[in-house]
């Protein structure tokens, strides 16, 4: 027996307008064109890309400068970004690796040059304000034969790793010119912003002990 539906008073789907002005075909090809040209418009247009990928390049580029200093006995003049520290200056534009990077913060001491022949932190230490400075490293610190403190760390044997022994050396260097060498505690003490993680601090003490003997 055929059951008959209550009349819900929507037309059927025959009786719409076939010239409704959107139409099921209509729509989708339309949101079609839509979604294609959102996904693959930018690849398309591609115009935008280089400028975008320029951009970071241009944040991080920063206002150079010249400066002038003598660097182991040699007059360098180079071009840096005015952020550049002594350290980065030393080991990435001059090519001088001995003086080491540790912290990159002042608190290892492994980066101690000497500048006008006092100690200082090479990673804290603007390249910048250096102009006409007198700047000496590990790699200059020897002349025919090697420096009486870096012969006395092999002769106490006062380096593991060797990573920190640079900066120490120069630090002891500068101890010692200082006339900080009268005791064992002292020469802790004004040695003590040079840290070793391999725990020879006895026998650093002694190379300076003996270096200092020698009246270097």
């Amino acid at each position: 027996m055929p059951i008959e539906l209550p009349d819900s008073g929507v037309p059927p789907a025959s009786a719409v307008p076939s010239s409704s002005p959107l139409s099921r075909r209509t729509f989708i090809a339309t949101t079609g064109v839509v979604a294609g040209g959102a996904v693959v418009g930018p690849s398309l247009l591609g115009a935008a890309e280089p400028a975008t990928a320029a951009e970071p390049a241009a944040a991080t580029a920063g206002p150079g400068s010249r400066v002038s200093l003598t660097v182991n006995g040699t007059r360098q003049t180079v071009v840096v970004d005015n952020r550049t520290s002594l350290l980065d200056l030393l080991r990435e534009h001059l090519g001088l690796t001995g003086t080491k990077k540790g912290c990159d913060a002042g608190a290892c001491g492994a980066c101690t040059v000497l500048v006008d022949g006092r100690r200082a932190n090479a990673c804290l230490t603007l390249a910048v304000r250096l102009e006409g400075a007198e700047v000496t490293t590990i790699e200059g610190l020897a002349g025919d034969k090697l420096h009486p403190l870096q012969q006395a760390f092999i002769d106490q044997d006062a380096f593991q790793c060797g990573f920190c022994t640079p900066g120490q050396i120069m630090s002891g260097v500068a101890c010692i010119r200082e006339g900080h060498t009268r005791s064992a505690e002292e020469i802790r003490e004004w040695m003590s912003g040079n840290l070793c993680r391999c725990g020879c601090y006895v026998k650093i003490v002694r190379a300076v002990q003996q270096a200092a003997a020698q009246g270097r």
